[in-house]
């Protein structure tokens, strides 16, 4: 194909994909796909969000396939994204599929078409590339007939990212195993000159043809931003029912933990603001579901984790209001970038917490386990063998959570010296896989610049949209002129003070569950079933560990030894919210506060009207609970630390303990006293991690 006959046929799909007969190319657009279609070139673009680059592979999709080119493969993050993708590329008529783990029925289907070429579009999560199923029986069929290959958020490739994702790095399994003249497309909107140099060379075609490269400015004219210093939850679920029904349509709320996205969500409603909590725990079905209900603007706000990031296109998307600051001004704005796509305004307000900088720790310090913990997992992985190891028993060898050593080994995988064999994990023989720390720590280092970054955000007097410019390395950073810095603050006025109580209230107004636990690890890492006469009860925490209620009282009581009274009548509270008979309290020994429990125990039990009773003796020291990573270590931990030293009296008991890390203390104390004839043992602690 000609370049003009190329421009001609693309314009014409542009309107058909937009449904706008006056539509036009951006600059970039065009050219990004004469490079694709007429030279089957490698291209990155990396261009603001809104700019149109769903429109570069599709228009080209449509292009190569009428030139007899083979199915385009897009490699992209998000469920959300692909559902959107699906939706517009049918608008030009392509027949799109996808792969994905909800989907696992159709992969066989998927695969027939792909050899009867009867599919235009594909579009793949990239976990799938890491899936060994996937790359045995499915990537050499895409590497024999893919005619343009789409790398979508292609700063995910990029350890330097702000959300480096290790299964990006099976790209390059693709890539080389691309047929010569395929076709190479990287998108991203977020990816600063550090990115971009390591996403070109990791992109970038054998025979040593640099990729071709677009930018553009990223100023985001729609967008006014403002910052706000409200350091209390209280202040900021205050400043959200006054502000929200103010702003115009509908938008998202990003909190940074699931936790806070159901707080704030309730709250909301509570007080007559449409809201729905989001985060990437919740079923698919659930999630789309409320992805449905935010496009139709039938509620006022979604309040999200980043879960609800990358690729969710709401054009009228009017306000992006963060209820704390994520880890990185490149973060913020991939966030913030949801707003503003189809309408001349929307309002961004950042509302900076006090919890935000232990919170952002928390995920840096999670990023990479050290150098002797992944030694002790390939040390036990080779020792085994051919047998190999599930995540499970290595938890039993190894103080890191499931969640870690499922990364650890992902990466480790991706790198080359571990295989996954259906459950278990196995050494690959003679890998010459060594552990970088000197890069890892680079890494972190980097976060930890990107963290004082955006705490000196909208801190250091400069121009809001600029410095999200600067961040990016975008070479024609201007101030804007609109934001607060530019102009003027908008939302600056202490919340109410009435909706201030009204907060701290709801924050202290439920406990926290405590669900029973049904299975425990043996020594060996195995699960096994708890006999029900020895499990406890349900039971209750009266605060979350950092929370905006009740916590600081609890902190203050632990740091000063002694608690104040309301902390003990709202343990009453719960205990009476319950609605059961109690007839005793008694303590987990802690050797770290000596009395303090039990002296909270007894003021308990006379609030409640019941005897205190002494029942439990730690009989061995342990490190804290805290401090093991996974339930193997934290069972583990208990087992043989405690005894029953007294006959328990009749009925239902109270279980007291300062704070639950795990759970496995409050479950292994209170199987004890079962075992010793309690007829039933109530869980209840200050305050609980989870």
């Amino acid at each position: 194909m000609t370049s003009e006959s190329v421009d001609e046929l693309a314009l014409k799909h542009l309107r058909s994909l937009t449904g706008e007969a006056d539509s036009a190319f951006r600059p970039g657009q065009l050219e990004a796909i004469r490079d694709v279609v007429v030279d089957r070139a490698r291209v990155l673009c990396v261009q603001r969000t809104g700019w149109g680059k769903s429109a570069v592979y599709f228009v080209a999709t449509a292009l190569l396939r009428e030139a007899g080119a083979g199915p385009t493969l897009i490699v992209s993050p998000l469920l959300a994204l692909m559902r959107n993708q699906i939706a517009a590329a049918e608008r030009l008529g392509l027949r799109a599929h996808t792969i994905n783990s909800t989907n696992r029925e159709e992969w066989d289907d998927v695969r027939d078409r792909l050899a009867s070429d009867t599919i235009d579009l594909l579009l793949i999560s990239p976990e799938r590339l890491n899936n060994p199923r996937f790359r045995e029986s499915m990537l050499p069929l895409f590497a024999a007939s893919v005619g343009l290959l789409v790398i979508d958020e292609a700063h995910c490739i990029s350890d330097w990212g702000h959300d480096f994702r290790p299964d990006y790095r099976r790209v390059k399994d693709m890539l080389d195993a691309l047929a010569p003249g395929v076709a190479v497309l990287g998108t991203t909107a977020t990816a600063n000159d550090r990115v971009v140099g390591d996403v070109l060379e990791q992109l970038a075609a054998p025979d040593g043809e640099p990729l071709r490269f677009y930018r553009g400015a990223l100023a985001r004219t729609s967008l006014r931003l403002e910052v706000l210093e409200l350091p209390r939850p209280a202040e900021r679920l205050a400043w959200l029912v006054e502000h929200l029904p103010m702003l115009s349509g509908s938008g998202i709320v990003y909190t940074l933990t699931k936790r806070d996205a159901e707080q704030v969500a309730s709250f909301l409603t509570a007080n007559g603001i449409s809201a729905l909590a989001y985060s990437g725990e919740q079923a698919t079905d659930q999630r789309v579901a409320t992805e449905e209900r935010l496009l139709r603007n039938e509620v006022k706000a979604v309040v999200a984790t980043s879960a609800l990031g990358m690729g969710y296109d709401k054009a009228d998307l009017a306000f992006v209001v963060h209820y704390q600051a994520p880890g990185s001004v490149v973060s913020y704005y991939q966030q913030v970038g949801r707003a503003g796509r189809g309408v001349e305004h929307a309002d961004v307000v950042l509302l900076r917490g006090g919890e935000d900088r232990r919170i952002q720790d928390f995920f840096i310090e999670q990023a990479f386990p050290e150098r002797e913990r992944v030694a002790t997992v390939l040390g036990e992985l080779k020792a085994a063998g051919e047998q190999g190891r599930t995540t499970r028993e290595l938890m039993a060898i190894v103080n890191l959570g499931m969640g870690r050593i499922e990364a650890m080994l992902k990466i480790l995988d991706v790198e080359g010296a571990v295989r996954r064999n259906g459950t278990r994990w196995q050494s690959i023989p003679g890998a010459d896989w060594i552990y970088d720390e000197e890069r890892y720590g680079r890494v972190t280092a980097l976060r930890r610049e990107e963290q004082q970054a955006m705490a000196a955000f909208g801190a250091d007097g400069r121009c809001l949209m600029r410095r999200l410019q600067e961040e990016l390395d975008d070479p024609d950073a201007q101030d804007c002129g609109r934001c607060s810095v530019c102009t003027a603050p908008r939302f600056a006025k202490p919340p109410d003070s009435t909706l201030v109580e009204l907060a701290e209230r709801h924050l202290r107004s439920r406990p926290v569950d405590l669900e029973v636990k049904k299975m425990a690890p043996d020594a060996t890492g195995a699960m096994r079933k708890i006999p029900e006469d020895v499990r406890t009860e349900p039971g209750w925490a009266l605060a979350r560990i950092g929370d905006g209620g009740w916590w600081p009282a609890v902190e203050r009581g632990l740091r000063d030894g002694a608690f104040e009274n309301d902390v003990i009548v709202g343990l009453a509270d719960v205990v009476r919210s319950g609605r059961m008979p109690v007839a005793w309290v008694t303590a987990v020994p802690s050797s770290r506060l000596g009395q303090v429990i039990d002296q909270l125990a007894e003021r308990l039990a006379g609030e409640l009207a019941v005897p205190h009773v002494d029942l439990v003796q730690r009989v061995q020291d342990r490190p804290p609970q805290r401090d093991m990573a996974n339930a193997v270590q934290q069972a583990e931990n208990v087992r043989g630390a405690f005894k029953v030293i007294a006959t328990l009296p009749p009925g239902l008991g109270v279980l007291v303990d300062d704070r639950r890390s795990s759970g496995w203390t409050l479950a292994m104390v209170g199987g004890q006293l079962r075992r010793a004839g309690a007829q039933r043992v109530i869980p209840l602690v200050l305050a609980t991690l989870t």
